[in-house]
């Protein structure tokens, strides 16, 4: 039988919340909606449009996306709640390309959020089996039980290793994390937006070495939101949209192999792995190389995750990821700008809304519209999104338009968005005029809402 031909997805709207320390000054269905309203207004369209809600998270009750979504409109739709670590907005992301892919669909709309404890992840059950228990049993049986937090020692394990081998310095990781929160100072999303010089980030509290807490990604609350929709609903619906919407040209799903057992490796249990046959399919399908790649959001959760990342993903040769640290090739005027928005060290982790903040950040990069931090000449973008467990999801975009990106000025942002701003460089609330403008005209919910809107309004 003949492979039925794929029907193009683009994301055509992207939202997020501020991410914040997980204080419990906000709760998630005030953040879905948050997300999930500004998402709508950049992709003007109305909930009455959506076709099925997908909603990505790790901590709450099972159905906490219909919480969220009945918020816009209870129209009946199919809406999908899922979870998949650390890797969980991205993966959602996933479903809603293939459905759109698939000729089934011409629009979702994706929201991941999360609301965390603060401190670090702790397990919620403790009465089952762990899906990482005999990854964790490797580690231990390789380096000896220690104190402090498991994905901590993970990943300062593969760093550990990198620096046996290659040859990496203490210093290399600190870089990272100095060039992840020089970055962040341009996002208005980001939970943390200070420079640290190096010397601040190698003295901050050790977590477990070489990793210092500067070098670490907090737990936050937020979440992020887009709106994937089909080539029809895109020369249907929103023509004249066509200059900001972004082709996910290439996208690759992929876990765990038998190698993660094969023993011996502390780097092959970061999801290394899977990460190089996720970015082989997603360029591959996407018909690109890393060549092409001027900017990523890399899955930075420790800064030892992305300096073992940059070889897993290309951009270095085996062994050479600090070299391409110490040249400054992952910064502007480098080789690709890694996490211009601040990456997850710095601008924060809230687990299911990682993989949407990533989607927006390189969204705003392709349209032109992060024009305080915009890596120029941008045609292609890459997003990697991890989650132990596991799972490595890569996507490639492009522009629907096949131009390569140029600056756009706030002011002409705002006279053509619903939104009003540029939310590429702003942060903000919305009132109920805006929200009115795309909750579902047949099917809204008062009760459903209950006092979210005012809640919102009240931060304004």
């Amino acid at each position: 039988m003949a492979a039925r031909e794929k029907v193009p997805a683009y994301v055509l709207g992207v939202g997020m919340t501020e991410f914040i320390k997980p204080r419990g000054l906000r709760d998630y269905p005030e953040l879905g909606y948050e997300a999930g309203i500004k998402a709508m207004l950049d992709a003007q369209i109305n909930y009455d449009d959506v076709q099925t809600g997908i909603a990505g998270f790790n901590y709450g009750d099972s159905t906490c996306g219909q919480r969220v979504f009945y918020q816009f409109g209870m129209t009946s739709i199919p809406i999908i709640n899922t979870g998949n670590a650390c890797a969980t907005g991205s993966a959602a992301l996933y479903l809603a390309r293939t459905m759109i892919q698939s000729g089934a669909l011409d629009c979702v709309l994706v929201i991941g959020f999360e609301k965390m404890e603060p401190g670090q992840i702790k397990d919620k059950w403790t009465d089952r089996a762990k899906a990482t228990q005999l990854s964790r049993k490797m580690m231990e049986d390789m380096h000896g039980p220690a104190p402090g937090p498991p994905n901590a020692q993970y990943f300062g394990n593969a760093g550990r290793e990198y620096m046996e081998k290659y040859g990496a310095k203490a210093e290399d990781f600190a870089e990272i994390a100095r060039i992840s929160h020089k970055h962040s100072q341009r996002n208005p999303y980001a939970q943390f937006r200070r420079e640290y010089s190096l010397q601040e980030i190698l003295e901050s509290p050790m977590i477990y070495a070489p990793l210092t807490k500067l070098q670490c990604s907090p737990t936050s609350d937020g979440a992020g939101a887009a709106v994937v929709v089909s080539q029809r609903f895109l020369d249907a619906r929103a023509p004249h949209l066509r200059g900001q919407a972004v082709l996910m040209a290439g996208q690759q799903l992929a876990t765990d192999s038998a190698r993660l057992y094969s023993g011996g490796s502390a780097i092959e249990l970061v999801g290394c792995d899977m990460t190089r046959r996720a970015v082989a399919g997603a360029l591959r399908e996407a018909r690109t190389s890393l060549d092409e790649v001027r900017v990523c959001e890399l899955h930075d959760c420790f800064s030892a995750n992305e300096l073992v990342l940059l070889e897993s993903l290309g951009f270095s040769g085996a062994g050479r990821a600090h070299e391409m640290v110490r040249r400054g090739d992952i910064t502007y005027g480098g080789r690709v700008v890694v996490n211009p928005s601040g990456g997850l060290i710095s601008k924060g982790h809230p687990l299911g809304a990682t993989g949407l903040a990533q989607c927006a950040e390189l969204v705003w990069q392709l349209r032109g519209w992060a024009n305080n931090r915009l890596v120029e000449g941008a045609a292609v973008a890459l997003q990697h999104n991890l989650g132990l467990g596991g799972a490595a999801v890569v996507t490639v975009y492009r522009r629907a338009d096949g131009k390569t990106n140029a600056r756009v000025g706030d002011d002409e942002i705002a006279g053509s968005s619903w939104l009003g701003y540029n939310p590429a460089v702003e942060a903000r609330g919305f009132r109920e005029a805006d929200a009115s403008r795309v909750r579902s005209r047949t099917a809204r919910c008062e009760f459903a809402l209950s006092d979210t809107q005012k809640k919102i309004e009240a931060r304004l």
